[in-house]
């Protein structure tokens, strides 16, 4: 493989660029870009509209989008929420850990306190009412309306010094 000199380019453009010379050469562009990242997971709900307003709402994003039939949340990182509504069967709550900044963190905690929600310091909801400032951020845990387990956290998990253990 050749070395490219990048200069002020993003990743992105590199990659776009290496496209075009292997694609010139007749190489597999696949091979040779194509790497491993989320895409996408769905989300069980009750109510698709209720449930992705819920989380759209208190992450500050912008509202779902419709495709098929689901309602697409989309991250800033291009993964994407699909909300898909299940009716009156049974959801199993599932765990979602969103990484965001301090900023974001203290929008977020504001909301979560006007609405009054319940929130943790940690996932097994034995410290009610607290963040947790493991890795020297800040997170706590809370549930949409149907009992999936939301977290935000400012700090990757084993990422900084000190740590308040959940």
């Amino acid at each position: 493989m050749e070395v490219l000199e990048l200069g002020c380019v993003t990743e992105r453009t590199a990659i776009m660029r290496l496209d075009r010379v292997s694609a010139a050469r007749g190489e597999d562009i696949l091979e040779k870009t194509m790497s491993i990242r989320f895409s996408h997971t769905l989300v069980h709900a009750r109510d698709k509209k209720a449930s992705s307003a819920f989380l759209t709402r208190i992450l500050g994003l912008p509202p779902a989008s419709p495709f098929g039939s689901f309602l697409v949340v989309q991250l800033d990182n291009g993964v994407s929420l699909d909300f898909l509504e299940v009716g009156d069967a049974a959801v199993r709550p599932q765990h979602y850990a969103f990484l965001i900044d301090e900023d974001d963190f203290d929008a977020i905690i504001d909301r979560i306190r006007t609405d009054a929600l319940d929130y943790w310091a940690d996932p097994r909801k034995q410290r009610p009412g607290e963040i947790n400032t493991n890795d020297g951020g800040r997170g706590v845990y809370f549930e949409d309306p149907n009992g999936h387990l939301l977290e935000v956290l400012t700090r990757p998990y084993g990422s900084g010094a000190s740590s308040t253990q959940a």
